[in-house]
Parts: structure tokens; C-alpha cells; sequence
């Protein structure tokens, strides 16, 4: 009887509000289709794939391909290459966007502000060639960087060879690129305040460091847990586009990394078994940090996580 009653609550919530889940529908038919039913072939990281055969008629190898990654004299290399980049990435560039969200509230003219939004928003919308050839040109031996150093110091410097300058000029050009982009949901979110709160701390003798530690960031607090939950669930999912046109034979020590690897290994070669089994080791990696980093975020943050 309770089944059956709790059945028809459902299906008349269903029927009371039909319109969302019919604007829901596109989406959640785009996710099954691209999402879900792709995971059908990471079947062939557990066999010795053969597209002649099939993904069900070649032959099952259980773990075979993993061993020989995990074995292989390349693992430690790319793994630490792809956890450092990605690591050092998180670390730097996440407190970026809420420090410019924080700044860019303070900005009380709009004419001005959106002119800063506006500057800052514009590198996200340079694609990856364009910005990797930008930092050919100007870190090349005879760019502008290069000219100013050998005006100072009297000898260029090789950025895009040497491995020691891979990681930082990956991270900082990420950092430019899309700092402005992401800062965009904390700048929604503390335009919700109160200007009555501000006021009301001014009055009360507080600075604007202490209006910001007790005012802002308390409101941005939960959105700061779900990004960093997420940017941890997917810090070995780093892009491959710019890695991977970054690479130069000179810097692959440290360049290499597991996206570019899968694409080198797969394409390139045509092990497809043996990208997918790496792919697929690199996605479990990932579901088990943001798992982690879930749990560790709402025993800090009083409950609140993504789940």
C-alpha cells in the first residue's frame, strides 16, 4: 500500500511539473548518447582488440594491458609528469579567479567594471593553437621576452626546449587564459550580498580585509568547495591540445603525460587496447580523487560537498 502510494506521488510530481523534464530531456538524452553508451568501448582495454574481429570477437586478455603499462619503464615518468602539471596547475590557478572576484567587487563603477570583466573574460575565447603559437613567438630566442633577457644578461633563454620551463608556462598561460573566465561564477555569486552588510560592518569599524574575511568569502564559501571538488575529481583529466603542441623533442621529460601518451599510443600506433587500458587507468585515478576529496571537503566544510 505504502509502495503504491509513494508510486503515485511520483508519477503526479512527474505530471505537475511535465515542462522541466521535457526541457531537461535534450540534455539528458545528449549525456546518455556521448557519455554513456561510449563506455560500451572500454570493453577493448581488457582484450587484445582487433577491428577486423570486433570488439566482442577479439580475444579477452583480463589485465594484461594494464600490467604492461604499470610495468613499463615510461609509467613513472608520464604518471608523475601528469600528477605534477596537474597538482601544481590546481594549486596555483584556483585561488586566482577568487581573487579577481573579490577585486572586480570592489569595483563600484559599472562603466569601468565591465571594461575590466570585458579584458579579463577575452583570453578564454582564444582557441589553444592560437594561444601555444603565441608563446612561440614571444618566448622564442629572438621574441620580445628573449630580447628584453639579452639586454640584461647578454644570452637568450630557451624556454620551449628546456624541460625546467614546461610546467610553469603551461600553468601561467592557463592562469591568463582562464582566471577571467572562471571567476565569473563568484563575481554572481557576491553580487547577491547585501550592501546593507557592508555598510552595517563599516559602521562597526571593520576594514575591508575583515569585510572580505567575514562577509564575502563566508558567501562564496560553498561554491569555492564544489569547484575544488571537482578541479581535484579531474586533476589527471589535463588537455591535451595544448600539451601536446607545447611538446618539443627537447622538453618531452617533462611534456610527456598520459593524454598525450593515449594519443601517441592509439593513433599514432594503433594500439587500441593498450590507449584504451591507459585511458581507462587514468579515469579510474580520477573518480577515486573526487571521491576522496569529497569526503575530506564535507568533514572540513561542516556537511557541505558536491554529494
Amino acid at each position: 500500500m505504502q509502495k503504491r502510494r509513494t508510486r503515485g506521488s511520483f508519477l503526479g510530481f512527474i505530471k505537475k511539473n511535465y515542462f522541466l523534464y521535457i526541457l531537461l530531456a535534450p540534455a539528458l538524452i545528449l549525456t546518455i548518447i556521448f557519455k554513456y553508451f561510449p563506455m560500451y568501448g572500454a570493453i577493448i582495454a581488457f582484450k587484445d582488440f582487433s577491428p577486423l574481429k570486433g570488439i566482442m570477437g577479439s580475444d579477452w586478455v583480463g589485465f594484461q594491458h594494464f600490467e604492461k603499462f604499470l610495468s613499463s619503464p615510461n609509467f613513472d615518468v608520464i604518471f608523475m609528469n601528469t600528477l605534477k602539471l596537474s597538482f601544481f596547475g590546481l594549486i596555483f590557478s584556483f585561488p586566482v579567479p577568487i581573487l579577481l572576484a573579490l577585486m572586480l567587487n570592489q569595483v563600484r563603477k559599472a562603466g569601468v567594471k565591465k571594461n575590466i570583466q570585458l579584458f579579463l573574460y577575452a583570453p578564454n575565447f582564444i582557441s589553444v593553437v592560437v594561444i601555444v603559437g603565441m608563446l612561440f613567438i614571444f618566448l622564442s630566442p629572438t621574441g620580445p621576452v628573449n630580447q628584453i633577457i639579452t639586454w640584461l644578461t647578454g644570452e637568450p633563454v630557451m624556454f620551449m626546449s628546456q624541460p625546467e620551463y614546461f610546467r610553469w608556462i603551461y600553468i601561467l598561460s592557463d592562469i591568463w587564459q582562464g582566471a577571467g573566465w572562471a571567476s565569473i561564477i563568484y563575481v554572481a555569486a557576491l553580487a547577491n550580498v547585501d550592501p546593507e552588510l557592508h555598510n552595517a560592518a563599516s559602521l562597526d569599524g571593520a576594514n575591508l580585509l575583515q569585510r572580505i574575511r567575514n562577509i564575502d568569502l563566508p558567501t562564496i564559501k560553498p561554491i569555492m568547495a564544489i569547484v575544488f571538488i571537482l578541479a581535484a575529481g579531474g586533476i589527471m583529466s589535463i588537455g591535451f591540445e595544448k600539451a601536446y603542441l607545447m611538446q618539443t623533442s627537447m622538453n618531452l621529460p617533462t611534456s610527456e603525460i598520459i593524454p598525450t601518451y593515449v594519443y601517441k599510443v592509439g593513433l599514432q600506433s594503433g594500439d587500441y587496447a593498450y590507449s584504451a587500458a591507459v585511458g581507462l587507468f587514468n579515469s579510474v585515478i580520477n573518480v577515486i580523487l573526487l571521491v576522496t576529496v569529497n569526503f575530506v571537503v564535507k568533514k572540513l566544510n561542516e556537511g557541505e560537498g558536491l554529494y
